[in-house]
């Protein structure tokens, strides 16, 4: 199964501890939403918006890696899982269920969110947007 990670799980190191089958495959661009950070646990979050992007990586799950994944996203009481087609393939993602306001995430998260953005070399262009709430 396909999976899009967006937030922490970017982070090679923390995803494969986490999800052992995984395999990273690639970094994409969801478009037409953007990143947000919400909720009490201030963590990450998308949602729609036009001419926007979320930059994210493609990875490769087992079964079990899903599993693993809805325990960690509190699915589906925190998340809820979102499905979008990547050239013909159905990809997998999450999603909040409360759009809850804008809380700045946590220095200690928010750290290993930017060293997955290294690990998958991504544009920190749309994290810094993020961040200033825009």
């Amino acid at each position: 199964m396909l999976y899009f990670a967006y937030g922490s799980n970017l982070h090679h190191f923390q995803m494969k501890r986490r999800c052992k089958d995984s395999i990273f495959i690639k970094k994409i661009n969801l478009k037409g939403f953007r990143l947000t950070f919400r909720s009490s646990y201030r963590a990450a979050d998308i949602e729609t918006k036009k001419n926007s992007i979320v930059p994210g990586a493609l990875f490769e799950i087992s079964k079990s890696d899903e599993k693993k994944l809805d325990v960690y996203e509190d699915y589906p009481m925190l998340y809820k899982k979102y499905y979008f087609k990547y050239y013909g393939k159905k990809v997998m993602t999450y999603t909040m269920t409360k759009k809850t306001p804008f809380t700045f995430p946590t220095e200690r998260y928010l750290n290993i969110i930017k060293r997955g953005y290294k690990d998958c070399k991504l544009d920190k262009k749309y994290l810094k947007i993020a961040l200033s709430n825009l």
